[in-house]
């Protein structure tokens, strides 16, 4: 007889059994972290107790990822709640903060964009946003993309009278703009608008939005006849208008029940780890819209915990919660969601899963859609992939180059008359940008002097990678010193010769932390930061490019191959693009490359360097802003901002600061006499 799978005994945080065992037998969430102290998983139990105890006994029949987090587990967390609703709240409100590897996840589900109605407003907008904020505004969405919310306002500009402009309506304006006299805009700007009519019109959007198109159609045919019988023919006639095109949006929408209900029908395909969801709006029984959403972490999941996890994800910012839900497949929790969407529909939501007839077909339709939208995407991907391999391959033919440039490294300088000096480097890996390895160098070198300002930036990146290259190796030595250490119960004389010479060569490294621990190292790593761009993983520092491009021409090749030279990487290809000819040149070559202007390749360098100088521009914009919001204060030693702001708020002016004495100066809340003093020697 064999015994069930369990869990390898890993090393886990101190006192972990301990509180293993402590665990309480209530509602809650748990927050599994790694040795990093990063969270990986977030759950809800009904009870802790048995759930977060179930991860340490048998695994047999659970999913490959339950193991991979399993054995990734250092320490854990729980936050007890009164009930499993408020444990369903919580989970999704930390997953949605810290978005855990292990969970799965909306993709860019903090940027999915949204359709706000500023009510607040007293001629209120219908605007794209990208935040929902509690300012008493109306949000419609979440939508897939800004595409679906732009065809939206569109079609919303085209059948109702709301302004589309942000200015300050005061009515004072000499006259409206075009929008008014194409009948697309009321003139609240010139005083032409009736804020009753506006604020009908406002209505009419929100209605639009909610899917009542029904009580849309029927209020206008009843404003077309008012209008006709009072003879404003011109009038009815743009109601006639408005009507048709609504009925034209309305002819698309195919009737789908013969009862006229609200439901959401939610189905989803995965392929590969890669799920998509599609979401059906039946209004009234017709299918007044549809979208699709990507998922990530879906590999290994059950259809359950992939639609449950899109649900709770969903609701928790749709503006619209419908009576009922269609699901493809059973969630396990689908009471404590009931409740959830009652609370905020404020009324009954039942959720069911259809197994036939006219609610099963609407499904499988659901079902096939989201199959098609994935499939789409998987095209889309190989071809991108394709193009950028053909790119790359011809790159390297072209230029001669011994391996295959997977990753490419473009540097460019920005500045402003000299003042302000940006560098950037972008990051292309296998064709494409890496955004979350761009980097920003705030150039310290004086003057109008672009070579100098090159190598100052590469100086500072490529010593940066030999330091942490150092540090990997400080790291290897003092691992394998500590398995031999914990194999061997005493050292042999070899093994004591071994770690003599390994010490040696490591006394022979030049960088400071190179006395560190291996856990000091790692910490380091953590807290990593670079100037003006945050944390940078360890390995992004010690990676080298295979090729590396330089922004310019000769000059700039020849800057940059010097500071090569320096740090011992004179072997690492590199190339320069000039701009005016599209020239390629290289060390060593007296002559330029010419690539054919149709080149994949030339286009990959060209996306390289324009993406860098993009990169490089809004970062000098950045500091010259900074430049400019700068005062003689911030030159003075001993005063930092909030003595700045109180003397400012005190004294009302830096020439008031500058003629007043040192007592008056002491007498602003945080001053003392070596700061007054301060202020009297430099001003």
């Amino acid at each position: 007889m064999t015994n069930s799978p369990t869990v390898p005994q890993r090393e886990r945080a101190p006192g972990f059994e301990e509180r293993l065992k402590a665990l309480p037998g209530t509602p809650g969430v748990y927050i599994m972290q790694n040795r990093a102290n990063q969270i990986i998983y977030v759950g809800k139990a009904v009870s802790l107790k048995n759930r977060v105890r179930s991860y340490f006994g048998s695994l047999r029949g659970q999913a490959p990822k339950v193991w991979r987090m399993v054995d990734e587990l250092f320490d854990f967390e729980y936050i007890v709640t009164d009930t499993e609703l408020e444990a369903l709240i919580l989970e999704n409100q930390l997953i949605k903060k810290h978005k855990p590897k292990y969970n799965i996840r909306l993709k860019d589900d903090k940027t999915y964009p949204y359709i706000k109605v500023t009510t607040q407003e007293v001629w209120p907008r219908v605007l794209p946003t990208r935040k929902v904020l509690e300012d008493g505004a109306l949000y419609f969405g979440p939508y897939p993309g800004m595409g679906t919310v732009y065809q939206t306002l569109d079609l919303l500009d085209k059948l109702f009278p709301f302004r589309t402009c942000d200015k300050e309506i005061t009515g004072n304006d000499a006259r409206p703009c075009v929008q008014y006299f194409i009948h697309r805009c009321l003139g609240p700007c010139a005083g032409l608008a009736d804020k009753p009519a506006y604020d009908d019109a406002i209505k009419q959007v929100v209605l639009f939005l909610d899917r009542k198109h029904d009580v849309i159609v029927k209020d206008m045919y009843r404003k077309m006849g008012e209008a006709a019988e009072a003879l404003e023919f011109e009038r009815a006639a743009v109601f006639r208008d408005r009507i048709r095109s609504l009925e034209r949006v309305l002819e698309e929408q195919k009737v789908f029940s013969t009862t006229k209900t609200d439901e959401d029908v939610i189905a989803f395909a995965r392929n590969e780890g890669e799920a998509c969801v599609q979401i059906f709006f039946i209004r009234g029984g017709k299918l007044l819209g549809r979208e699709h959403f990507m998922l990530e972490g879906a590999a290994d999941s059950t259809p359950g915990e992939i639609l449950e996890s899109f649900m709770t994800q969903f609701y928790d910012e749709a503006s619209y919660v419908p009576p009922k839900v269609l699901l493809q497949d059973e969630v396990s929790d689908a009471e404590i969601i009931q409740s959830w969407l009652r609370e905020k529909r404020g009324k009954k939501v039942s959720i069911s899963v259809p197994r036939r007839g006219e609610k099963r077909d609407l499904v499988d339709m659901a079902a096939r859609n989201a199959a098609e939208t994935l499939e789409q995407f998987r095209l889309r991907w190989l071809s991108d992939e394709q193009k950028a391999t053909a790119s790359l391959t011809e790159l390297q033919g072209l230029l001669g180059l011994s391996v295959w440039p997977q990753r490419i490294e473009c540097y460019d300088v920005a500045h402003l008359q000299g003042t302000d000096v940006a560098g950037a480097m972008v990051v292309f890996e296998q064709g494409v940008p890496k955004k979350k390895e761009y980097r920003r160098f705030n150039i310290k070198t004086t003057g109008n002097d672009d070579f100098a300002s090159m190598q100052e930036m590469l100086r500072r990146r490529f010593k940066r990678a030999s330091s942490m290259q150092a540090a990997d190796e400080r790291k290897e030595a003092l691992e394998l010193a500590e398995a031999g250490a914990r194999s061997r119960p005493a050292p042999s004389a070899d093994f004591e010769a071994a770690a003599r010479v390994q010490e040696e060569h490591l006394e022979n490294l030049d960088e400071p932390a190179l006395g560190d621990t291996v856990q000091q190292l790692a910490e380091k790593d953590r807290h990593a930061q670079v100037e003006g761009a945050g944390g940078w993983e360890k390995s992004g520092w010690a990676v080298l490019p295979d090729l590396l491009v330089i922004d310019g021409g000769k000059g700039q090749l020849n800057a940059a191959y010097e500071v090569l030279r320096e740090v011992g990487l004179a072997d690492m290809p590199l190339i320069s693009l000039a701009k005016r000819e599209e020239e390629v040149f290289m060390p060593g070559r007296s002559e330029p490359v010419i690539l054919d202007r149709r080149s994949e390749a030339l286009k990959l360098l060209q996306r390289l360097r324009d993406e860098a100088h993009r990169f490089s521009n809004s970062y000098n914009k950045k500091l010259g802003a900074k430049r400019g919001t700068r005062s003689k204060l911030d030159q003075v030693p001993l005063i930092g901002p909030v003595r700045k702001k109180a003397l400012l708020r005190h004294f009302g002016s830096l020439k008031a600061i500058q003629a007043a004495g040192e007592e008056e100066l002491m007498a602003v809340k945080g001053m003392d006499r070596a700061a007054a003093a301060s202020i009297k020697e430099h001003l």
